[in-house]
């Protein structure tokens, strides 16, 4: 989280309880705290690199509802990833946006745009001329989400001939299997 914390938003008391366990992998039940609320120690008591050597690690609720999910699916859809990385060169008019996103229409990004600026991952600035002016620039969250996802594009390109191969070979495997 911003703040330096480790809690995560997505982990609810009733993912908790069902577990039964802590996030962390303690008995939920502490002393002086009800059985399926985790203490703040808990939530914060080890370090990233532990969770993912853990077997429980911290994972976002599989709920419809989950608030992380939601934003997840909002800000790493394909639309959305693609708009961030092009706001992050430079302030972008609408109609520059749909000329550099391919195969986007004029309805997918002005109802992108108006997501992320919800979410405050973009700023609208309506400028009052004949016609409208309207330019979207990325936020300081916005900026930030784009450091985090350049990482993911850096591990796609490194990876992509293997996933290739693997591709490649799933699909002769599931061919021989129609064969039969």
């Amino acid at each position: 989280m911003e703040d330096g914390t480790f809690d995560s938003p997505g982990i609810t008391v009733d993912t908790v309880a069902a577990r039964g366990r802590t996030a962390d992998g303690h008995e939920a039940a502490r002393a002086g705290a009800p059985d399926d609320v985790p203490t703040p120690e808990d939530r914060h008591g080890c370090p990233p690199a532990k969770w993912e050597s853990d077997v429980e690690v911290w994972q976002w609720d599989a709920r419809e509802d989950c608030e992380v999910r939601q934003i997840l699916d909002r800000i790493a859809d394909k639309w959305s990833l693609l708009a961030i990385a092009l706001l992050d060169r430079r302030v972008m008019r609408f109609t520059e946006l749909k000329r550099e996103i391919d195969g986007i229409s004029q309805r997918m990004l002005s109802r992108t745009l108006r997501q992320l600026e919800r979410d405050g991952i973009v700023e609208r600035t309506v400028y009052p001329t004949v016609p409208p002016r309207v330019d979207y620039a990325l936020t300081e969250m916005g900026r930030s989400l784009h450091a985090t996802t350049k990482a993911l594009v850096v591990w796609t390109e490194a990876h992509q001939e293997r996933i290739a191969a693997a591709r490649s070979a799933y699909d002769e495997r599931e061919a021989s299997l129609q064969d039969l």
